[in-house]
């Protein structure tokens, strides 16, 4: 049973599509056809049912799957042993959305440099349901997302910790210090938002829209770093998860304003998909990962 037939097999199962297969694997489709026939004449049974365009596994194919995953990870492990085990190499793809790239991930990213220095990391951030669709279709790895507690059965979920969404603002917004800030008052300031869509600002919209209001932004931006700097200028108020803002209320440079409204709480959780190859690199990244969710929690 030849090695590169079962990753063919693996990536064909995922991407449910051999000319895609084939791009990923840096085959012609004939090759990909071929291992893949090889492999059931091997077997002695159909692993894929092919209908138009599109292949799907057979039940005696998702019986197979498990079982070849478990054989590719002892070759993983066998491959290791003549490695370094601090220096992996290889790339990695994290689907994730730009606030947890400049709030969570640098000092895991700097970790990981210094563990793995070989490494090349790709970020490719996006909304929610693209990155559920890269997650699906194997275009990243692994996902590091914001939102509510999601499960769906063919993930692994590695960690996941809650967070505190505030609307903030500068120590010396008119705002400061005030309890109980009316919904009417709170909408007068300009309002520097992430774009439309994310997570916790739709949370927010939904309940306005419930009170016959709406969010009305000056400007939206993706960036969670440019929106912050506005605000330690002196410039309106945002709504941002607490972890983007926390040095700075710490500092006491911004402060948390306390709306009308019910409190705000979101999850970052760290996935794979249960079919995916954890290779060297990118269990060492969940570690690090896992490790800076709890310990932060904690």
């Amino acid at each position: 049973m030849e090695l590169r037939n079962l990753i063919s097999f693996i990536r064909a199962a995922e991407l449910q599509s051999f000319s895609k297969t084939a791009e990923q694997l840096g085959y012609s489709q004939s090759a990909v056809t071929m291992q893949l026939k090889q492999l059931e004449e091997e077997l002695g049974i159909p692993l894929f049912e092919r209908i138009g365009k599109r292949v799907k596994l057979t039940q005696a194919g998702e019986r197979f799957l498990p079982r070849a995953l478990e054989v590719l990870e002892a070759v993983g492990r066998a491959q290791q042993v003549a490695q370094e085990p601090e220096r992996p190499g290889g790339r990695l793809r994290i689907g994730t959305c730009q606030s947890l790239v400049s709030g969570l991930l640098p000092p895991v990213m700097r970790e990981l440099s210094r563990l793995s220095p070989q490494a090349e990391v790709t970020t490719c951030t996006a909304l929610m349901p693209d990155l559920l669709q890269m997650l699906r279709q194997n275009d990243v790895d692994l996902l590091l997302f914001l939102d509510q507690q999601l499960y769906y059965p063919e993930w692994v979920k590695v960690a996941q910790r809650p967070e505190p969404i505030h609307f903030v603002a500068s120590s010396a917004s008119p705002l400061a210090g005030m309890e109980s800030i009316p919904l009417e008052r709170l909408l007068q300031e300009p309002l520097y938002l992430t774009e439309k869509g994310i997570s916790y600002r739709y949370a927010v919209e939904q309940f306005l829209a419930e009170q016959g209001r709406e969010l009305r932004p000056f400007w939206e931006v993706g960036g969670t770093d440019v929106i912050t700097r506005f605000l330690l200028e002196g410039e309106g108020i945002s709504l941002l998860p607490e972890f983007v803002v926390r040095e700075h209320l710490e500092k006491g440079e911004l402060v948390v304003l306390h709306p009308q409204c019910p409190p705000i709480l979101m999850w970052s959780q760290l996935v794979y998909h249960r079919n995916k190859y954890v290779t060297t690199l990118m269990a060492l990244f969940l570690d690090l990962m896992k490790q800076r969710l709890q310990g932060e929690e904690a």
